[in-house]
């Protein structure tokens, strides 16, 4: 049975890290399962959104399984394959075109702040700590990871994150932008779906247009990257919704998208 599990609930699907005996430590099985789910879902028409989030409140995930390194990271040819496997995970998850959110509970640290980093939004439980420990481990963090980290937080919180492997409170956290919201254990759940339904109930073509008009944004408006957001536009322009929503203003209804 794999630790990573898909759970469905109406047009939301939830990504689930079920190792909660080991703070849901993400294994390289995992990392390769993460990747090849994020990218089924990705390609999945029932699916508005997806939520990913560990087994149990203890933790999001304590980060990648340490105790596989001297294995699976005992040389430059097996680091190089866990980056690449690591690196397709992170990949099918920031690029997926559906929104996302991390929604966390407890211990979010190393690599599943790389994770949480990747999905569009982090909405966090009262108590919940983050850290990014790769300064006691040797280990320099990859490129894409570092950059989303100073986008969230800025280039000298960024540094001081890394540079001190130190833990980041939840209201700090909050206050640096590193999450958005910042809830009682109680309430994390049903205000991450409730707030996914509104969501999931919008134009899908405007949704995803906005999740690549930001990531283009961030990466660099070339002139290839305005050609796509123009045709992105435009289908939306054209769409079947777009006919739909202005129906449903002018009849003073709630519009029923379907993404086409």
């Amino acid at each position: 049975m794999s630790d990573i599990l898909v759970e469905r609930r109406g047009r939301i699907a939830t990504v689930l890290f079920n190792r909660p005996r080991l703070r849901n430590a993400i294994s390289l099985a995992m990392w390769r399962d993460l990747g090849r789910v994020s990218a089924d879902l990705s390609k999945d028409d029932d699916v508005r959104a997806i939520v990913y989030r560990g087994a149990g409140t203890e933790a999001f995930a304590s980060g990648a399984d340490i105790s596989e390194f001297e294995e699976q990271r005992k040389d430059t040819a097996s680091a190089l394959r866990y980056g690449a496997e690591t690196h397709a995970a992170y990949e099918a998850i920031r690029y997926n075109p559906k929104p996302t959110i991390a929604m966390i509970f407890g211990y979010c640290m190393g690599g599943a702040m790389a994770v949480a980093m990747a999905c569009d939004l982090r909405f966090a439980a009262r108590g919940s700590k983050f850290g990014i420990p790769a300064a006691r481990l040797s280990i320099i963090y990859g490129a894409d990871n570092v950059g989303q980290l100073v986008d969230l937080v800025g280039p000298a919180y960024a540094k001081d994150i890394l540079y001190s492997a130190r833990t980041v409170g939840d209201e700090e956290a909050l206050r640096i932008g590193l999450i958005q919201r910042l809830l009682p254990s109680e309430d994390l759940e049903r205000h991450t779906y409730e707030y996914l339904e509104k969501v999931a109930d919008n134009a899908p073509l405007t949704v995803r247009g906005t999740k690549a008009t930001v990531q283009y944004y961030l990466e660099g408006l070339d002139e290839e990257r305005r050609g796509r957001l123009k045709q992105l536009q435009l289908e939306a322009f054209e769409s079947q919704d777009y006919k739909e929503g202005t129906r449903a203003f002018m009849e003073k209804r709630a519009p029923r998208f379907e993404g086409r």
